[in-house]
């Protein structure tokens, strides 16, 4: 689970890493995948040692990128 979890972090720190060297948009699509996805591995690592704070923190960071993933599909831009 800590090998699980590790690769949810290289992936939401790869994604922000590419967000600053411009590689991705943060309103594309590719760049919310992977902070949904990297969210979900952490999440599901803290079942089998439960932080509290880190749980708050990868739900709401999963709850934004699929609130972003949504409004991609539906062809909405909120400014």
């Amino acid at each position: 689970y800590d090998i699980v979890g590790s690769i949810g972090v290289l992936m939401i720190v790869g994604a922000y890493l590419l967000l600053q060297i411009q590689k991705v948009s943060a309103s594309g699509l590719f760049y919310s995948l992977l902070n949904a996805v990297g969210a979900s591995l952490i999440i599901f690592s803290l079942y089998f040692d439960f932080n509290f704070s880190a749980f708050i923190v990868e739900f709401f960071w999963l709850f934004i990128s699929i609130f972003a993933i949504v409004r991609y599909f539906l062809g909405t831009d909120v400014k």
